[in-house]
């Protein structure tokens, strides 16, 4: 990506002194505690540690990212993700940070969808409309394993969600590996099989802001790959059709800071599905977030088609996070690549149909850097 690099084998660069990157490749690897329980199982926090010092703790609840310590310019390193500092915090109610989301990311009109002429009735939890499957997989205990990868420390999860669970079909078994790599990515590998014909499109919810929460995200700038998005109705949810970014308040085809037109927008702010210019399931960088102040950088490679990007619309002035920050409409932002929404009630969408035989495959990669 032009104007942006990688951090590995950079410390001089960002002032990585000898002593400090010797300690770090020291110290990398995975440690675990328990940290309570949750649904009658035990949950544990993951620490995740690469060459370079960079440091994401994880919970098998909720298959949940709780934090991501990254450096910027300067070699500072600080947390740009929000979340909690206790499991009691994350078991309560919250928009979802930094959790697993399945079996179906994103809206379900009414609630419902239909395979070879059997409907099916799911969870309404966001009016009369299923959001982000029903709220399973972001609330409950994933099995959990730390496993070996050559490319850096590595967590596997495991869920069994059973047939007819928030009214779904069929026995789904998802994995998720969540790995650290030593070149500064987070890699998330998503697969599943099933028993019998079923939806599925799962997707990563961490709300991102790389300058640490000091301020909100408006000077972020961000580039989507995307000529196209899914047209909305006043319920966020898509009509069916496709429309075209350019000439609109939500493009973003070239670096733009989020806050230029935020104000602008319907919804309180960016809430759009974009339609990346790639064929389905070919995995390419897509996305680039640069925040200058701190010199920190973002890219998203996936194997998905689209992503939603959702500018904190509503994280409303209730929750206090980590060290102690009152958090904030606008401070911070999601970019959860998946399918589109509303998928299974669109023929001319890409497919989120799983049939048994078949395996679910998807990969987004984070990768974080520091400008030049």
């Amino acid at each position: 990506m032009k104007g942006i690099k990688g951090i590995k084998g950079s410390f001089l660069l960002i002032c990585f002194c000898v002593f400090a990157q010797t300690n770090a490749q020291k110290h990398a690897g995975v440690t675990s505690k328990d940290w309570g329980t949750a649904n009658g199982r035990n949950v544990i926090l993951y620490t995740l540690v690469n060459a370079n010092g960079m440091v994401v703790k994880l919970t098998n609840f909720g298959g949940t990212i709780t934090s991501i310590m990254v450096p910027d310019k300067n070699g500072v390193f600080e947390d740009v993700v929000l979340g909690f500092d206790t499991l009691e915090q994350y078991t309560a109610e919250h928009p979802c940070f930094g959790a697993t989301i399945g079996r179906v990311a994103n809206r379900i009109r009414n609630g419902k969808f239909t395979i070879d002429g059997t409907t099916y009735e799911l969870s309404k939890n966001s009016d009369v409309h299923c959001l982000h499957g029903g709220n399973e997989f972001d609330r409950v205990v994933w099995d959990s394993k730390i496993v070996a990868n050559k490319l850096g420390p590595s967590i596997r999860l495991q869920h069994i969600s059973a047939d007819n669970t928030m009214g779904f079909p069929g026995n789904l078994e998802s994995y998720v590996t969540y790995t650290l790599t030593d070149d500064n990515a987070i890699e998330v590998h998503y697969e599943a099989t099933t028993d019998k014909a079923t939806h599925v499109n799962m997707t990563q919810h961490s709300y991102f802001n790389l300058n640490g929460m000091k301020d909100k995200i408006y000077d972020h700038i961000l580039k989507i790959d995307a000529d196209k998005y899914t047209e909305i109705d006043e319920e966020i949810i898509p009509t069916g059709k496709l429309g075209t970014v350019k000439g609109t308040d939500w493009d973003l085809t070239t670096p733009t800071p989020i806050g230029n037109n935020i104000h602008k927008l319907n919804f309180n702010g960016y809430h759009y599905n974009y339609i990346f210019n790639k064929p389905v399931g070919e995995l390419k960088e897509v996305i680039e977030v640069v925040e200058l102040k701190s010199g920190r950088t973002m890219t998203i490679s996936t194997t998905q088609p689209g992503v939603q990007f959702y500018s904190g619309n509503a994280i409303g002035d209730a929750l206090t996070g980590k060290n102690n920050i009152k958090y904030a409409n606008h401070m911070a932002f999601c970019l959860e690549t998946q399918h589109f929404p509303d998928t299974p009630n669109h023929e001319n969408f890409p497919s989120t149909l799983l049939l048994p035989g078949e395996k679910y495959d998807e990969t987004a990669i984070f990768h974080f850097g520091v400008t030049e």
